[in-house]
């Protein structure tokens, strides 16, 4: 029962613990948001490409738009389009992803065209509602930077406008 009393975070003589955390915080959160902003390699965009004849598939056009001159797009594998299981106005006609092994070297990997959009071709569904619909979608592809010889897996979410007569 004898000494000091013991100190508790609630103690009025204790005022520091507060403001440690938050100084704890920001300097442990700090440097994960700037590695996240760093992250972004690309800027994705998605536009809907209607049918040019009643033959042919509609397609939803992605375009990568670098934000380093050094990284690239993947020509293997394959960038893919997933569409958004909730959604009813486009169908996937996609082939089957191939089964090759991708070339994950970025001295030897082939790249797209940055200038050319990437076509995914779809069909507008039968019971599809009629007028103006976003659809959400991501986009899966593979990327590397030549500079700095590595290479990684990239998704990013896009709304596609599509309207339907």
């Amino acid at each position: 029962m004898g000494g000091p009393p013991a100190l508790t975070s609630f103690d009025a003589r204790v005022r520091y613990h507060g403001w440690m955390i938050r100084r704890t915080l920001v300097v442990a959160l700090v440097p994960a948001a700037a590695l996240a902003a760093s992250a972004r390699h690309f800027e994705v965009t998605a536009a809907f490409a209607p049918a040019k004849s009643a033959a042919a598939n509609a397609s939803v056009a992605v375009t990568f738009r670098p934000l380093d001159p050094d990284v690239k797009v993947n020509e293997t594998p394959a960038p893919r389009l997933k569409l958004d299981l909730a959604q009813t106005v486009l169908v996937d006609r996609q082939a089957p992803p191939s089964s090759q092994v991708p070339d994950y070297d970025p001295l030897t990997a082939r790249y797209l065209d940055p200038a050319k959009p990437v076509l995914f071709p779809v069909a507008i569904a039968p019971t599809a509602p009629k007028g103006a619909q976003e659809v959400r979608a991501s986009v899966v592809y593979f990327y590397c930077s030549t500079r700095e010889a590595w290479c990684r897996r990239g998704t990013a979410d896009v709304l596609v406008p599509v309207t339907v007569r």
